[in-house]
């Protein structure tokens, strides 16, 4: 009996099957055993967790069909997947829950909203990258041609610490057992769902993991030894600030290069902008309706002066923008504030300040009726003489 044979048979016999334990206990018990300490590719079989190991699922194998040399090219015979030991409980999201999004009323139309529902609507599994700067709706439009399609949407933000388990599914104890979750993924393919893969820029190399998945064929679960096959309507949309080749300005801190290999199988590539005046007009317009204000004159200002931000920030004036976003965030302050320099203010106090005070200077230009915010005066000022120190 090999050293690795007799440290799973001590495992077995001191905590059983089901016991999970950390790195230091497995040393200890190989110590304890009289047998070498198991060395790092050995530990990541039995690995289920962040320095969490089990021996429940050692010993699965995944039995391939053998091929021929005269048959490479032929269609390959289905896999032949047999559980030799495992019996891990597999917990799965209640089929009763739905992820269709609840359409919002006061949605209106913008972007690639019109595509993504011509993509949903087909049935084809069509990987689709959008990529644009932040606050202009991409995420809104992919809930709102889910909502309007009537298709299950199951969102994933994706940070640089995102791996495989948090994709595709691991081991968690519960009550005492060792049981297998699911992933986002592994629950939208089953499903036939739509995978919405927000902040993909984000990623680390760990998102290679979904290449099968993005090929549009099945995934094998190798922890659980189980072949995932997408169900029909499955689809996979990315959300991105960059197109995957980094920040070159420093404006998205974090973002990577994403690998050659993985945003080619993206066939479609649709690179956003803002809203044009007319469509975010009725956007402002919208907002102001459901508080039963009606304002002309500052949807007008508002978005007049949201345009000029822009063009100079394209032309490379200035740092900063006025995205969708905080454009709704401008209306929805003036709602609570009553005023609108003020509202305004608020919203851009988080740009430093020659912009903040350009941006207001812009505005008072823009609406005849703004007038400054006037300084306050401060009282009791203490000058350098009258420091003792």
């Amino acid at each position: 009996m090999n050293n690795r044979d007799q440290l799973i048979e001590a495992w077995k016999q001191e905590h059983g099957d089901a016991k999970v334990l950390n790195r230091s206990e497995v040393y200890a018990l190989a110590d304890s055993a009289g047998v070498k300490q198991p060395n790092y590719n050995f530990l990541s079989k039995l690995r289920v967790g962040h320095n969490q190991f089990s021996i429940a699922n050692y010993g699965q194998v995944a039995v391939m069909p053998v091929q021929k040399w005269g048959d490479r090219y032929r269609k390959a015979a289905p896999m032949d997947v047999r559980e030799v030991q495992s019996e891990t409980a597999i917990k799965k999201v209640d089929e009763a829950v739905s992820f269709v999004p609840t359409p919002d009323p006061n949605y209106i139309k913008s972007g690639y909203y019109n595509e993504l529902v011509k993509i949903i609507q087909s049935g084809m599994f069509i990987p689709t990258f959008i990529t644009g700067l932040s606050g202009m709706g991409k995420t809104k439009e992919c809930f709102e041609a889910s909502a309007k399609t009537k298709r299950e949407l199951i969102r994933v933000n994706i940070t640089v610490e995102t791996d495989e388990d948090d994709l595709l599914g691991h081991y968690s104890l519960r009550d005492g057992e060792t049981i297998w979750e699911d992933g986002p993924v592994i629950v939208a393919m089953e499903r036939g769902a739509i995978l919405l893969l927000d902040e993909i820029d984000l990623a680390s190399n760990k998102i290679m993991c979904l290449q099968p998945v993005l090929e549009g064929g099945p995934i094998f679960l190798k922890k659980i030894n189980r072949l995932v096959k997408p169900a029909p309507g499955f689809n996979i949309i990315a959300t991105a600030n960059t197109k995957g080749k980094g920040s070159d300005d420093g404006r998205f801190i974090g973002t990577n290069v994403l690998n050659e290999a993985f945003l080619d199988r993206f066939p479609l590539t649709f690179e956003q902008d803002y809203p044009n005046a007319s469509t975010e007009k009725k956007i402002v317009s919208k907002i102001l309706d459901n508080f039963g204000v009606k304002d002309d004159d500052f949807v007008e200002h508002l978005v007049q002066w949201t345009d000029v931000i822009r063009k100079t920030f394209n032309d490379g004036g200035i740092d900063e923008i006025i995205s969708t976003r905080r454009l709704i965030n401008i209306v929805n302050a003036f709602m609570v504030f009553k005023d609108k320099s003020k509202a305004i203010q608020y919203s851009i106090s988080r740009f430093d300040e020659d912009t903040k005070n350009g941006f207001m200077d812009l505005w008072s230009k823009v609406d005849p009726e703004a007038q400054p915010e006037p300084k306050e005066e401060i009282d009791n000022v203490v000058t350098d003489e009258e420091i003792p120190f």
